[in-house]
């Protein structure tokens, strides 16, 4: 059963992902989890320390999910559709990117918390350029493609599809973008076999 800290993670995540960083107060968050904002203050005396404690939690999660996928495959294409279906989750549940909603709020942010969103969309752009360098090398992604390019690409294109199907197509029209994309990294002959890494007991990354 999750802690008061965690529940109060866990919910301030989604004000934050639906609201906006600024979008809410202590008052708002008391209210979701059912406790007093004095109980808040306890865990979290300022809203930036619970900033900092929102995109480190959010973070690991994406880490575990990260390796969930790399573990699973070692197809390249498979490995991006899967990293996509993390966004596509966000958008069945109307919810935006956490670190994306954040960012849009670069101007308030304090300083701290500017330097954690801009850690954890460096480290996807990383991931993703060792999953396509490892896709080129297998076969699996265009040769043509070039990994620390397309990785910035990539990121860029979900976070700017999530954000604008959430307004417009939803989920059908994220899939129509992630086709798009499936398609600029397709390789024009199909790969040899590979191995798929798939340990035991492995679920689905979901977030």
């Amino acid at each position: 059963m999750p802690d008061t800290r965690d529940k109060l993670i866990a919910e301030a995540e989604v004000l934050v992902r639906t609201r906006g960083y600024a979008g809410f107060s202590y008052a708002d968050l008391a209210e979701a989890v059912g406790i007093r904002k004095a109980s808040i203050h306890h865990h979290f005396p300022t809203k930036e320390d619970l900033g900092l404690a929102l995109i480190a939690a959010y973070g690991k999660k994406y880490d575990r999910a990260l390796d969930e996928i790399w573990r699973k495959t070692e197809d390249g294409l498979k490995r991006v559709e899967a990293y996509a279906e993390l966004y596509l989750h966000g958008l069945r549940e109307e919810q935006g990117c956490l670190a994306a909603a954040m960012a849009t709020e670069i101007g308030i942010l304090p300083e701290r918390i500017r330097d954690g969103v801009a850690q954890f969309f460096e480290r996807h752009v990383a991931w993703l350029a060792r999953v396509l360098s490892e896709g080129r090398a297998n076969g699996t992604i265009r040769d043509d493609v070039s990994p620390a390019q397309h990785a910035r690409m990539i990121v860029a294109t979900l976070e700017g599809a999530l954000l604008m199907e959430l307004l417009l197509g939803g989920p059908a029209g994220f899939k129509d973008t992630l086709s798009a994309l499936r398609k600029s990294l397709k390789p024009s002959r199909p790969p040899g076999p590979v191995n798929r890494r798939q340990p035991a007991g492995a679920r689905r990354a979901r977030l």
